[in-house]
């Protein structure tokens, strides 16, 4: 029986929570958490008294029959807002192409109350089906076989061991034109883990179908190496998405991680990277390249062999010149009372320094619309030269269901002007 639970970020899960068939979440799955953050360095998340706290990762995990989905919040609103939170999300990675969404998709992922990892699987077998429907395309490959008919070269040696009596056969090395190759043999081995692992039985079907449509291929046992083989070609861009999907459910499944009883897949994502690239797309998509150029990680030797990297340096032109250049550093986090760490203050005067930039800016998310920025100055002068930092707050949410990509304009205001509240 399927069973989930949902989550923000930063909040703690624990053996006690309750998943959506009201029963406690349990020992074994908080287990299965740990070895699993164990086996990644505490990457994902910080071990509690029966529970674990979250970092900032969102994404799914699926352990046995328990989904657990962990969604973004950027606001101190106590309200549970999962399905928002959950379109916020799905909009992001679309939006960043990370992953390949339709609204369609989407509804229906909203209406059947189906978690992340159920749009994953139902966007692979949409792909599968679409892909076996084209008809799936063959490649010669290298077989040895002892065949009736002379094609290809003869093995001599193998022939004399096998036909010695039988003189109707030869043991050659020949090429077949086949659809039994790599790129199949990866489809496959997805599709089998996806079969091990669906909870969603509105999805056994379609998956038991798929199998059944595909040609007889050869099991192999894929790593992240077999994605290094793959060679791009006109006949393989109609796999690409599929590719991505499959890549993503094998190299994050995690078999037996509790001794043949769990087995367990993690789809996650650094909100802070992909606050960052969402927000370096929308002013990349919206603002004049001819007035405004923008550099994504840009980055200067620091000290040593150490280098020093904001996320988005932005140069003003004038007449195909520079005449001014601004740090844009973005945080997912929420910051009350106008307040930055000292931290991230000392990490902006570095960029500064660097870059010889007047003012930078730190870039929050924000679910209140009216939240206004504001700039302070460092008291220590740049070649005689005052510089500044800004905080700046962008709404996540663009007021009409959708997510916000239309704020250019906002975060130039906040560059270029100085609001009167000084930190």
């Amino acid at each position: 029986m399927k069973r989930m639970v949902r989550v923000f970020e930063h909040q703690i899960l624990d053996k006690f929570s309750l998943c959506t068939d009201k029963e406690p979440l349990g020992v074994e799955a908080i287990d299965a958490l740990w070895k699993f953050n164990d086996a990644n360095g505490q990457k994902y998340f910080i071990g509690t008294r029966h529970g674990v706290r979250f970092k900032q990762f969102v994404g799914v995990l699926q352990v046995g029959n328990v989904t657990i989905e962990i969604l973004p919040k950027a606001d101190l609103n106590e309200s549970e807002e999962y399905d928002r939170w959950q379109d916020i999300l799905l909009k992001m990675l679309k939006y960043c192409k990370w992953i390949s969404v339709d609204s369609l998709t989407t509804a229906s992922l909203r209406i059947k109350n189906n978690s992340l990892l159920d749009l994953y699987f139902e966007l692979y077998l949409k792909e599968l089906e679409s892909l076996i429907h084209q008809g799936l395309f063959k490649k010669y490959k290298p077989v040895e076989d002892n065949v009736t008919a002379l094609k290809g070269s003869l093995r001599f040696s193998k022939h004399i061991q096998q036909n010695l009596v039988n003189k109707a056969r030869f043991y050659t090395a020949h090429q077949v034109y086949s659809q039994d190759h790599l790129l199949h043999q990866i489809l496959l081995y997805a599709l089998q883990i996806l079969k091990k692992i669906n909870c969603n039985h509105q999805l056994t079907d379609r998956i038991n179908r798929v199998l059944f449509s595909l040609p007889e291929i050869s099991w192999r046992s894929i790593t992240a190496s077999h994605f290094k083989q793959i060679v791009e070609s006109r006949k393989t861009k109609p796999y690409k998405q599929a590719l991505q999907i499959a890549k993503m459910l094998i190299l994050n499944y995690s078999p037996d991680i509790k001794q043949g009883k769990e087995d367990m897949i993690a789809i996650l994502f650094d909100m802070n990277r992909l606050w960052e690239e969402f927000v370096y797309r929308v002013l990349s998509n919206n603002l004049d390249a001819e007035r405004y150029r923008l550099s994504f990680q840009n980055k200067q030797d620091f000290w040593d062999n150490k280098t020093i990297r904001p996320d988005i340096y932005m140069e003003v032109l004038e007449d195909l010149k520079v005449v001014n250049g601004y740090i844009i550093d973005t945080k997912w986090k929420i910051v009350a009372d106008h307040s930055p760490s000292d931290e991230d203050l000392r990490q902006i005067f570095a960029y500064n320094a660097h870059w010889d930039c007047e003012n930078s800016l730190l870039l929050y998310p924000s679910s209140i619309p009216t939240h206004r920025h504001s700039t302070g100055k460092y008291h220590f002068l740049f070649n005689g030269k005052t510089h500044h930092c800004s905080l700046g707050f962008i709404g996540v949410n663009d007021g009409r269901g959708g997510v916000n990509i239309k704020f250019h304009n906002k975060v130039l205001d906040m560059l270029l002007t100085k609001s009167a509240t000084d930190m």
